[in-house]
């Protein structure tokens, strides 16, 4: 199968065009083109308007005997859309435009006229100055007469209207300039105070929250200088203790108010006791190294609550020293445990 678009035809070596019959056309056939209306018209049989641009389905002829620089002009006929009523158009190569010919009227053609009529004019006066020099003279002193003419009537109206204006117009653009610039200034200054106001209430309402919170601080320090004042400072073991909370006044009534309760419910014992038999005290570096290894298990065993450390020395051992009641050192010496725990 041959391709569809091909650009080289196949002529056979025997190929002839002279034999080729030709097709007898007559010359005024018409052919059917779509094309849009060149101008507004007007339809004479039933009045209805057709605008510029409005597409048809028309019949196209060359125009017979009628030629424009060896450039053929065209005929178009078209219906009216409302009675169906022929209307012809031709092409106006001379000036670029389209010709009403039959069925209508051209809307808008005031204009058009009148330019046609000036350059009709203008023709004339050029083809009478060509062959006659005098002709050229007249019309230019009658063109330059009528531009002096111009010019003194134009002076004149100026004069008139200077002569019954009342209102100064440049003072008056001057007068708007200068209220324009005093409002602006006007309104400059108040954003300047608005904001200077605002600026020192946000300055007082600091210092008044500054003032405030001096005033808490204070009262906030002096509590805690009280407080301080009230703690216990007299015990000589608060620099073992170091960094432990310290006990007040308090406390410590509260724990020998304990004491005083348990000795009063069991009662004293004697120095001789089961348990006075638990605290040993501490003998010097010789006598210990003698021991035997089992006593010294022994007595590192019962002498750990007063011995183990010096942080740990409290008044227990001191209460042993003294010769106090055993039960009394047994419950001192518990309270005394679980405060330096805590």
């Amino acid at each position: 199968m041959s391709e569809r678009k091909v650009l080289n035809k196949y002529y056979p070596p025997d190929f002839d065009p002279a034999k080729i019959p030709k097709l007898k056309l007559p010359k005024d056939r018409q052919y059917v083109v779509r094309l849009m209306a060149p101008f507004n018209m007007r339809c004479k049989t039933c009045g209805e308007y057709i605008y510029k641009g409005k597409k048809f389905n028309a019949r196209k002829e060359t125009v017979q005997n009628q030629l424009y620089m060896g450039l053929p002009i065209f005929r178009f006929y078209i219906k009216c859309t409302r009675c169906l009523a022929e209307i012809t158009f031709k092409t106006d190569p001379e000036n670029t435009d389209y010709a009403m010919e039959h069925g209508a009227t051209r809307n808008f053609q005031a204009e058009k006229l009148i330019e046609e009529e000036e350059k009709r004019i203008q023709q004339e006066r050029e083809d009478e100055e060509l062959n006659n020099p005098m002709k050229v003279l007249e019309n230019r002193t009658r063109d330059s007469k009528m531009e002096m003419e111009v010019l003194e009537n134009l002076q004149e109206l100026k004069e008139l209207n200077q002569r019954q204006a009342q209102v100064d117009f440049e003072g008056m653009l001057g007068q708007y300039r200068e209220l324009e610039k005093r409002e602006r200034e006007r309104e400059k200054e108040e954003d300047e105070r608005e904001t200077k106001d605002m600026l020192e209430r946000a300055l007082v309402k600091r210092l008044r929250d500054s003032d405030s919170e001096n005033e808490e601080d204070g009262s906030s320090n002096s509590t805690d200088v009280l407080s301080h004042k009230t703690c216990n400072t007299d015990n000589p073991t608060d620099i073992l203790t170091a960094g432990k909370p310290t006990e007040t006044h308090g406390t410590v009534e509260a724990k020998k108010a304990k004491v005083e309760s348990w000795e009063k419910s069991v009662g004293t014992l004697g120095a001789g006791a089961t348990l006075g038999s638990l605290i040993v005290r501490k003998k010097s570096a010789a006598t210990s190294q003698v021991k035997t290894p089992a006593a010294s298990s022994t007595t590192e065993k019962t002498s750990s609550p007063c011995a183990s450390s010096p942080a740990k020395l409290s008044t227990p051992c001191a209460a042993t020293s003294n010769g106090s009641s055993s039960l009394s050192l047994l419950g001192a010496y518990s309270d005394s445990e679980s405060n330096d725990s805590e």
